[in-house]
């Protein structure tokens, strides 16, 4: 038997893992030895993991084949549509205004202008129809691949958008904005070469991007920003179990606008694209927020996440991993990331069908 390194996206079930694989915290994925499953593959993919070395016979060829690529006909559509046009159009203006404003910030020392960050994701919003349309036109735009300004663009709306589910005001809505939109800042004080370094991060590496909350709450508690905006830039990586960073508190000890800037920050890293594999489809990252995220986040804020999100998707049409393609006719609200699917003329109830799943949205 010899060692072959492959992409995570050449996976296929049945594979064997030549070595344990970590998470960027050093967190045990797999253990060398695992049998690659589509779980396992879903797991490597939530946690960004981009090669993998595996066990091959010493006369298997020394390349995989590629996955054939899959098209995305639902977010084809998406993107011909004139407010696709619009809102793709607001954003890269925002996102420009965005970069000079953080460079001045951090370059100049001058003071964050609120009322224009918030009014650049006011004029963002105001080219959707509502909360759920945000999400489709930014899982169009998943072929952009920024770690820094459009990434926190993104969390900004999509912090905004959950904020509206669970009832925010008005004013609770704008700080929560400025939460979404500044939660990252520290990133800009961490070399480039290491927020986007393709491998595993050293030690020495991943000590110095751990520092990232600290150094954004310090930015924005010099500039006397809103109490709850220097929370979310220190707490956006703690957990409720108490598995994060950099305090590794839990629970109520965490900011509530935090815990919501934490879930937009986590589900918009899944669903962006890398250089190394295409989006997630959302049935799976709900999968892994159901599996995984229960005891990480906000009960509350994450089911009320999931549940909006879930159902926009009631309709649409689906491809399963058996390749077989049929309707969304029913959600199961004990297994959100498992519908009813109508294939033909029976009906296939993915929370009984465990060997079956979610492929793509057509």
């Amino acid at each position: 038997m010899k060692r072959l390194r492959i992409l995570t996206s050449q996976a296929t079930p049945g594979m064997l893992a030549a070595d344990d694989v970590f998470t960027e915290n050093n967190q045990l994925i797999i253990s060398a030895g695992t049998t690659i499953t589509d779980k396992v593959i879903t797991r490597l993919k939530f946690y960004s993991i981009h090669q993998i070395s595996i066990f091959v016979e010493d006369n298997a060829p020394d390349r995989p084949k590629a996955a054939p690529l899959k098209t995305e006909p639902y977010s084809e559509k998406i993107k011909k549509s004139k407010e696709f046009k619009a809102f793709k159009s607001s954003l890269t203006r925002s996102e420009e205004h965005f970069r000079g404003h953080l460079a001045d910030i951090i370059d100049k020392n001058e003071k964050v202008n609120e009322d224009e960050l918030i009014q650049d994701i006011s004029s963002i919003m105001s080219t959707a129809r509502n909360g759920m349309h945000v999400f489709d036109m930014l899982h169009s735009m998943r072929d952009h691949d920024d770690e820094t300004y459009l990434h926190s663009l993104n969390v900004a709306l999509i912090s905004n958008v959950l904020g509206r589910w669970l009832h925010f005001t008005q004013r609770e809505l704008d700080t929560l904005t400025l939460c979404g939109l500044l939660h990252d800042i520290g990133k800009l004080m961490i070399p480039q070469e290491i927020i986007r370094k393709p491998s595993r991060l050293t030690d020495s590496e991943y000590t110095t991007i751990r520092t990232h909350p600290v150094r954004g709450f310090n930015i924005l508690r010099a500039q006397n920003a809103n109490i709850h905006v220097q929370m979310s830039a220190m707490m956006h990586h703690e957990r409720c179990d108490g598995s994060g960073y950099p305090m590794g508190i839990k629970g109520d000890q965490i900011d509530r606008f935090a815990k919501v800037v934490m879930i937009a920050d986590v589900y918009e890293a899944m669903t962006a694209a890398r250089v190394y594999r295409g989006p997630l489809c959302p049935f799976e990252v709900i999968s892994i927020f159901e599996s995984e995220g229960l005891s990480k986040y906000d009960t509350r804020y994450v089911m009320t996440f999931l549940e909006h999100i879930n159902q926009t998707y009631l309709h649409n049409n689906v491809r399963l991993n058996d390749q077989s393609e049929g309707s969304i006719v029913m959600m199961n609200r004990t297994s959100l990331s498992r519908p009813v699917i109508q294939i033909g003329d029976r009906f296939v109830d993915l929370s009984r069908e465990p060997d079956l799943y979610i492929e793509a949205i057509l």
